[in-house]
């Protein structure tokens, strides 16, 4: 079936001269003039990288810095506005303060204006009664002394009983 050649497998010494001979002759080209090239093309991409990583960690650097800012502002900027929160509920607590007083001090000028609004009333009220109680008296006593002063003797004894209280008191 499938015979193998032994001869195929062990080369001749003119082929391994000659191979080995190829083999120098590439491998000194490759040396002098491909060697350098990649060793330079190694170190440059060598270079490259560790720069590119020195790069990357100064830039990690300075992410990290730029971090640690931003969260300090965003500190500072909670605390301001915490501070400014707290001083405009002062200023509003201030306000509805001062509002509250000033309406109490309306109400209280308000309910002073009505009292002395109500005592005037009051007053003049008093005033009328008195008038009209005064005219009362005055015309039931002009009507008493006209009947009293038509009849003579009686207004004459009148007279003598009140000087008799007079010196009695």
């Amino acid at each position: 079936m499938f015979l193998l050649n032994i001869d195929l497998l062990i080369p001749e010494t003119g082929l391994l001269i000659w191979t080995l001979l190829v083999f120098l002759i590439v491998f000194f080209i490759l040396k002098k003039f491909a060697w350098p090239a990649i060793v330079n093309g190694l170190k440059e991409r060598e270079t490259a990288i560790a720069e590119s990583l020195a790069s990357a960690e100064k830039i990690k650097t300075e992410m990290a810095q730029m971090k640690s800012e931003n969260e300090a502002l965003l500190a500072k900027a909670r605390e301001e506005s915490s501070i400014m929160i707290k001083e405009a509920k002062l200023v509003a607590d201030k306000m509805v303060a001062e509002a509250k007083d000033k309406a109490r001090n309306e109400y209280d000028r308000i309910v002073a204006d009505a009292q002395n609004a109500i005592i005037q009333q009051k007053n003049a009220a008093l005033t009328e009664v008195k008038n009209q109680v005064g005219n009362l008296v005055i015309e039931v006593a002009e009507k008493v002394l006209r009947r009293e002063l038509s009849n003579k003797p009686e207004q004459e004894s009148y007279i003598k009983q009140l000087a008799d209280d007079v010196k009695l008191n």
